[in-house]
């Protein structure tokens, strides 16, 4: 579970102006709570994979999760979150995409889904991709806000 604090500003023209201390390049807006959480979700998503194309590791919420105490928030979907774990463990690694397909014996048009945050890969996919990279991914249940 990724969990990205958030700052809420009133706007000037009375929307909810959202910024992220662990990512200050990502910023949105929303006209309430709800719609800014969905549009936060967008904005990180659209931030990471801009790091992707350059190559850059995707900032990573230290301790992870961070604490919630009574911060706004905005936990990743599962997927992306674990996406986002590959990256930077493929990364890590100094490996590109076409050193993780020749791992996976997969084509390069596989890994590129694989690491698209808006695909829909099957998380099975995810686990073999981090297992040849020496990673296991775990999940955890928590109660709701």
């Amino acid at each position: 579970m990724l969990v990205y604090p958030i700052q809420l500003e009133p706007d000037t023209n009375g929307t909810l102006l959202v910024t992220f201390p662990d990512v200050p390049e990502a910023v949105t807006f929303g006209e309430d709570e709800a719609d800014v959480k969905a549009h936060a979700v967008d904005a990180l998503i659209t931030m990471f994979s801009s790091h992707m194309d350059e190559r850059r590791p995707i900032p990573i919420p230290i301790p992870m999760p961070s604490p919630l105490a009574d911060r706004a928030c905005i936990i990743l979907p599962v997927r992306v979150a674990a996406k986002v774990l590959l990256w930077n463990a493929m990364l890590d690694a100094g490996l590109r995409k076409a050193d993780l397909a020749r791992k996976l014996n997969v084509s390069p048009t596989v890994i590129d889904r694989l690491l698209s945050l808006t695909h829909a890969s099957r998380i099975e996919q995810i686990e073999s991709a981090l297992a040849v990279l020496g990673k296991k991914l775990v999940v955890d249940v928590r109660e709701a806000a």
